[in-house]
């Protein structure tokens, strides 16, 4: 890139770094892999075999979550059968029509495949523990806007072990930046055309930390994927479900 910005640089008026699309990974730490969710349910007293049934009630849980979100929000959730369908494209027009104010902006639900677990017995060593496998379930798509970043969406699968994807975009980040520091520039789609200060526009960049998002994503997480309040500590506070970003 810095060969190609030397070579037109007669062309170039500015150029800048910042993040663009963003995809952070939540896990939960408890069950978020195979021989944590063996040990995890090992410690409850629930049978390795008797698995399906435990997740299923979290299952339940995210639906009636997600029902009562949408109706909350006078919305209706939008289940996508056809593997073609752009849910940007539909955002964006809802958006064109409820305007770019924070808050929720629509639902999605979509049958995907996802990472998943099955009871294993294993005869030579007899041990019971869980095995990882390809599943598919069904996922909900939040879409919403918040004050400083602008539209996101969190992905959640409906089925342990529950591995959720959060999405924002840098560009959106930094406009909002721009607008709070007052300085002009104009957008074609996803790239900046043009800004009146790109000194200051580049440090507002470089301000942009991902990794500083995670108290804002546990509000987040706790709003549309309820189970991670599903909590019984201990005398001591420990055993309390988290959720891991990376």
């Amino acid at each position: 890139m810095s060969e190609f910005i030397k070579r037109h640089a007669d062309e170039i008026a500015f150029s800048l770094s910042c993040y663009d699309r963003v995809v952070i990974t939540g896990t939960l730490v408890d069950i978020g892999y195979a021989r944590a969710a063996t040990g995890w349910l090992n410690s409850h007293d629930i049978r390795i075999f008797d698995f399906p049934k435990w997740a299923e009630q979290f299952r339940e849980a995210l639906r009636e979550n997600a029902e009562a979100v949408a109706q909350s929000n006078g919305l209706e959730i939008d289940f996508i059968a056809k593997k073609n369908f752009r849910k940007e494209e539909r955002i964006k027009a809802i958006i064109a029509e409820r305007g770019d104010h924070p808050g929720l902006v629509h639902i999605f639900s979509a049958m995907e495949p996802c990472g998943a677990y099955k009871p294993w017995h294993d005869k030579k060593s007899h041990r019971t523990f869980l095995k990882n496998t390809p599943g598919k379930c069904l996922h909900y798509y939040f879409y919403f806007i918040l004050p400083e970043l602008g539209l996101c969406y969190l992905r959640v699968p409906t089925w342990a072990p529950f591995r959720l994807q959060f999405y924002f975009n840098g560009h959106n980040e930094l406009a909002r930046k721009l607008d709070k520091h007052d300085i002009g520039y104009e957008m074609l789609d996803n790239a900046f055309v043009s800004i009146k200060d790109p000194v200051a526009a580049q440090k507002l960049a470089d301000a942009i930390r991902p990794d500083r998002l995670h108290k804002r994503l546990n509000k987040v997480v706790q709003a549309y994927c309820p189970i991670v309040n599903d909590q019984n500590p201990d005398e001591t506070g420990q055993n309390r479900r988290q959720c891991r970003f990376t």
